[in-house]
């Protein structure tokens, strides 16, 4: 008995020893998708294209961008979670990820745990935007406002637990004022309201408002970056306009089905980091407000973990139920 178990173990070792190779490998026998959970033209769409085809040719493997919209990012985040542990499907996530952790019950897949991280991509900003009169020109002026007369302000976002709401409802829970939110169902929808002056002020992408603001029709509060962001570098931060410890960036980053093997999640981390780290697409990410920023897998990992949880505290402060 004893001799049979000692050559089972022997034999499990090579098998072992002999699939760690074709992992490493990782034949380019057929195209690695990359599922985005929005619709084409959004920033998570318009990331995973720009860094795809300099992937692609570094990899020497096709690599497709595929749209599966719903759910606010949940389907296709449910998608890959079930998806073959074979490297050939990613996820191109963003703060949508982490925000509907927090925010929906409904969810079959664990934010976390059912995802193997390989790396941050880039961070966009998120403003603080107001209608063009609006009495306060920075956030210190808007708190002063708010607290001369509370429930009198309101601002809006693109709905009730989405990341601009987030984003909005940690600052008015950090500053302690009283504002009335009023969402809309897109970002056209705020930029609308902002322009016609029904808006005091909202929370947006920085791009998303960056022609209105540069034509003098909105103006810039803060930003909510922990520091000064590179393209628009004379905004103040929030932090620094009366809300100390404020930040709250929009990110992108590529997941792996967890159970990956780890050589595949190594030779991905690699490849983005080398196609990250040029010129080209550098200033491609930056046209569109987009800042690379790369990472390890366990730096990735440590911060959805964190922002699942720093979200679940502002949902639970403001009183909104999980849906």
């Amino acid at each position: 008995m004893k001799r049979t178990m000692i050559a089972a173990a022997i034999a499990a070792s090579f098998v072992i020893t002999a699939a760690a190779p074709a992992a490493a490998e990782w034949p380019a026998d057929r195209p690695i998708h990359v599922i985005v959970g929005f619709g084409a033209g959004g920033g998570t769409d318009i990331v995973s294209r720009i860094i795809a085809q300099p992937l692609s040719e570094l990899l020497k493997q096709s690599i497709v961008v595929e749209n599966k919209v719903g759910a606010g990012g949940t389907l296709a985040a449910e998608y890959v979670a079930r998806a073959d542990k074979d490297g050939y499907t990613a996820l191109m996530t963003s703060p949508a990820h982490t925000v509907s952790a927090a925010m929906l019950k409904s969810i079959r897949y664990d934010a976390v745990k059912d995802y193997a991280p390989v790396s941050w991509v880039a961070d966009s900003a998120f403003v603080f935007v107001a209608k063009k009169d609006f009495p306060a020109n920075d956030i210190k002026g808007l708190i002063a406002l708010a607290k001369a007369s509370p429930g009198k302000l309101n601002f809006g976002d693109v709905g009730v637990g989405s990341t601009q709401n987030f984003a909005g409802e940690l600052m008015r829970q950090m500053a302690g004022i009283d504002v009335k939110h009023i969402p809309y169902r897109n970002t056209p929808g705020v930029v609308a309201a902002l322009l016609s002056g029904d808006l005091d002020y909202g929370v947006e992408l920085a791009h998303a408002v960056k022609g209105q603001v540069a034509a003098g029709q909105l103006k810039l509060l803060a930003v909510g970056s922990p520091a000064h962001w590179p393209t628009i570098p004379d905004v103040p931060t929030v932090a620094e306009s009366g809300v100390p410890g404020y930040a709250v960036v929009g990110w992108y980053g590529w997941l792996y089905p967890a159970g990956t093997p780890q050589p595949i999640i190594d030779k991905t981390n690699a490849a983005l980091k080398e196609v990250l780290g040029r010129p080209a697409v550098r200033e491609a990410l930056e046209k569109v407000g987009a800042v690379v920023h790369v990472s390890t897998p366990a730096e990735f990992g440590q911060h959805i973990a964190t922002e699942v949880a720093k979200w679940e505290s502002v949902r639970e402060k403001a009183g909104i139920q999980k849906q």
